[in-house]
């Protein structure tokens, strides 16, 4: 597990929860275009003779269209919902690792990754330098990959018994 690729991940995590979050508070569902689209509705192109009484034709377009409209709403409103909530998952085991580093790197980690700032900034704040921030990155990064190996190997044991 690449961990350089982890912290960079974690703040697009952010920003697609954020969004995910914009989506549920105006959700519509499918557009209605995307829905007629889909069931391709179209005229026979040869001649046909018409041998019964009134078409009912409209109304079986109408439930047709309303039953698609629902099941379609449904299965986008669940992916978003999946979506969500893995990336909380993530997000919350990534924050809870975190806080379990040593000494006094959670603090600083926090402040990189969760409150962005810079490295000059964390080196005034921690007053170091910031190859002993590039320090305390590195042994973060060590620390946090172990707890991530040891949440695989509870996952992996769980799957095998």
């Amino acid at each position: 597990m690449d961990m350089d690729e982890l912290f960079k991940e974690y703040r697009g995590w952010k920003k697609d929860m954020g969004l995910l979050e914009f989506e549920f508070s105006r959700f519509e569902g499918v557009p209605y275009d995307a829905v007629i689209q889909s069931l391709c509705l179209s005229q026979p192109q040869e001649e046909r003779v018409q041998t019964g009484g009134t078409s009912d034709r409209t109304g079986r377009a109408a439930l047709i269209y309303r039953q698609v409209k629902e099941q379609l709403d449904d299965e986008w409103f669940d992916y978003l919902v999946e979506k969500y909530k893995n990336l909380k998952e993530e997000k919350e085991f990534f924050e809870y690792a975190l806080g379990q580093l040593s000494g006094r790197l959670p603090e600083v980690m926090q402040d990189m990754l969760v409150k962005e700032m810079t490295w000059r900034e964390l080196a005034e704040k921690y007053n170091v330098s910031e190859t002993m921030i590039a320090k305390y990155r590195r042994k973060a990064m060590a620390e946090m990959k172990e707890l991530y190996l040891m949440r695989e190997k509870t996952a992996c044991c769980y799957l095998l018994d």
